[in-house]
Formats: C-alpha cells, sequence, structure tokens
C-alpha cells in the first residue's frame, strides 16, 4: 500500500480500512473464493479510491518530496525514477504491474483482485512493463 499510495500515513489507514472491509464481507465470501486475490481486490478498491480523494482534493500537489542530492546513491535515483513513472502508468496497468513484480501475485490473483479476465490482467502487465522499458530505453539512449 505504500508503495501505491506514497504516503506511509495513508496506507497505515487504508491498510486499517482494507481489513475493516475485509471483516465485514468474509462471512459473504464463497469458500471456494481465493481468499488471497480478494484481499488484494479489496485492498486495491481502497488505495483508488484513496488516489481519487487526493486528486479531489489536491489536484496540483506533490505527493514525494524531492530527493537529497547525493551522487553516490545512482540506485536510489534510479528506484525514484521507476517509481515516479510506475505511477504514471494508466491505472490499470499500473496496479497490475505492482501487483505482479511487487506483490508476486500470479495472473489469475491479479484478474480476481483487478476484475478482469485472465488474459487481460497479462496484457495490462505486459504493456506495463513494455511502457516502463521504453521509457528508460529512451532516457538512457539521450
Amino acid at each position: 500500500m505504500v508503495r501505491n499510495l506514497r504516503d506511509f500515513h495513508a496506507a497505515e489507514d487504508a491498510f486499517q480500512e482494507t481489513f475493516l472491509r475485509a471483516f465485514r464481507a468474509y462471512a459473504r465470501l464463497p469458500e471456494s473464493a481465493n481468499r488471497r486475490a480478494w484481499l488484494y481486490k479489496i485492498a486495491s478498491n481502497v488505495c483508488n479510491d484513496e488516489r481519487r480523494r487526493r486528486c479531489r482534493q489536491f489536484p496540483t500537489a506533490q505527493t514525494e518530496a524531492a530527493p537529497a542530492d547525493d551522487p553516490q546513491d545512482d540506485d536510489r535515483d534510479l528506484a525514484i525514477a521507476v517509481r515516479s513513472f510506475v505511477d504514471s502508468l494508466p491505472g490499470r496497468q499500473r496496479q497490475a504491474v505492482l501487483l505482479r513484480k511487487f506483490q508476486g501475485l500470479e495472473y489469475y490473483e491479479i484478474s480476481i483482485a483487478l476484475g478482469c479476465s485472465r488474459e487481460a490482467a497479462r496484457a495490462n502487465v505486459y504493456q506495463g512493463l513494455r511502457r516502463i522499458r521504453a521509457h528508460f530505453a529512451e532516457v538512457t539512449d539521450d
């Protein structure tokens, strides 16, 4: 959640909201349901709600402070650049990439979490990663 929201305190609130929603809905969950994917779907929805709320509340506000200049920390600069670019991806692609690469979910779990087919989940991960690779190939060519 911190990766998705870029704010530790907002992520704490989203975490609590996720488990509150899960607790309330658990009795209605079918026995055969994939609980992990179900919980990620709730978490994704909570994060989406929070991001939309922040966009309405602070339309031009930066969500992450500028990093301190440290010439020896190129890895950190690259990680910040990648995070920033991942944040700029279209919603489904961003979520699919985060769930696949950072949370380690399988495509069928991503499809449940995003409410789409397995093929659409795979396509969103592929398209998101393709955009990331293309962007950073352009950056390194300059």
